[in-house]
């Protein structure tokens, strides 16, 4: 299981994508019967005009589309929910998640510092910016998303062993075995903390 799989089942409870069974009986809305001029419609050039979904139904088939590995759809679909309804911390949350997975860190980047503006106590979004600067080698960046991240929450294992693995690529080895050692006294079964610590203790 790689960094970012552990990352994002830990953010499960923020940010999984969930089935909603009454997506599934949704309908568009009838057009008007005493709308007689079919140009009225194109004068509306505001983002309700995109489709005649709520951003709600529209992260609802976001979600659908990314369970069924429909990735452009589901961003496609979160994109005008977010045109639709700005600054909704969740929706933007997902909209990073899609482009990190699909490997736009840049993109993604963006879009998690203005869930952050909005939620600056989620500890999840800071775990993400971290394992971004870490894979661009902004290590300083990178511990400081963590600190702030076991500021929040002191006893997700996940951000210990993440902050563990930062400490191994800044060469400071003793300091992730502690991290490491902790990730394994909150979670006795994280077999990925134990084969790193393994490695660093011979």
């Amino acid at each position: 299981m790689t960094l970012f799989q552990l990352l994002m089942l830990g953010a499960s409870a923020f940010f999984a994508f969930k089935l909603y069974e009454h997506v599934q009986t949704l309908q568009e809305p009838k057009n008007e019967q005493n709308n007689t001029n079919p140009h009225a419609n194109n004068e509306q050039k505001s983002a309700d005009t995109f489709s005649p979904f709520s951003p709600e139904a529209l992260v609802e088939k976001a979600d659908i589309a990314f369970e069924e590995k429909e990735f452009e759809r589901a961003l496609a679909l979160l994109n005008e929910a977010n045109a639709k309804e700005p600054n909704n911390n969740e929706i933007l949350f997902k909209i990073a998640y899609i482009l990190q997975k699909s490997g736009d860190n840049n993109g993604a980047l963006k879009y998690y510092k203005e869930a952050l503006v909005l939620d600056k106590n989620n500890e999840f979004i800071h775990n993400s910016m971290a394992s971004i600067y870490r894979e661009n080698g902004e290590f300083t960046s990178a511990k400081m998303h963590l600190k702030d991240s076991l500021e929040i929450d002191g006893e997700n294992p996940i951000t210990y062993y993440n902050y563990g693995n930062l400490l191994v690529d800044m060469e400071h080895n003793e300091e992730a075995i502690e991290m490491y050692k902790k990730a394994m006294e909150l979670n006795p079964e994280f077999d990925e903390a134990k084969v790193e610590l393994e490695k660093l203790q011979g």
